[in-house]
């Protein structure tokens, strides 16, 4: 399989960078902290779309949410970044995961945020700092392994943060987002 290396910000973490995204804090008109009242819908999953994200890119999360539980993932904090491992026992996931993980750190390197609708806040900073990302990926037989560096101190929080989101998100789909959502709500 492929392995890149790029220069980038990354939505930190493997699979679902943007789908975490996705999900700590509602975004419905580009402001953190709103509610959507009466969007909430867990079949077509309207929060997982964005002012700027494709059709594709929302399926894509779709599919990482509906199948959580084929997910698994290792996260090792380093001292400037992360690292980590993502994989499902599922090869469509894995396609998904893998479109995911490439299509996301693409528009970090462009600086091309989705917006997605519940997107965590952990990721703006990204956006707008990814030349400070050192970001390696490949895809090899353990899953996607991820690194993300940085010698910028508030993004190697942010990386550690997101990553986090991520690990709780694969191992609790939606219930995950949805506390994250709540707690941010009451901040």
């Amino acid at each position: 399989m492929p392995s890149f290396t790029k220069r980038t910000m990354i939505i930190a973490v493997i699979a679902f960078a943007a789908a975490a995204a996705a999900f700590a804090t509602l975004r419905p008109s580009g402001h953190h902290g709103h509610h959507m009242h009466g969007a909430h819908d867990e079949h077509s999953m309207p929060g997982l779309q964005g002012e700027n994200a494709t059709p594709e890119e929302s399926e894509e999360m779709r599919v990482l949410f509906r199948n959580f539980d084929t997910l698994s993932r290792e996260v090792t904090n380093l001292p400037d970044g992360i690292n980590t491992v993502t994989r499902s026992t599922d090869p469509a996931v894995m396609e998904a995961l893998v479109s995911h993980v490439i299509g996301m750190i693409d528009r970090v390197d462009q600086t091309d945020d989705p917006k997605v609708r519940i997107q965590s806040p952990a990721l703006d900073i990204f956006f707008l700092r990814g030349d400070r990302i050192t970001t390696t990926i490949d895809v090899a037989d353990e899953g996607v392994v991820v690194t993300q560096t940085s010698d910028d101190p508030e993004i190697v929080e942010a990386l550690h943060t997101h990553a986090a989101e991520v690990s709780d998100m694969a191992a609790r789909g939606m219930q995950a987002v949805h506390e994250m959502m709540a707690a941010r709500a009451q901040n």
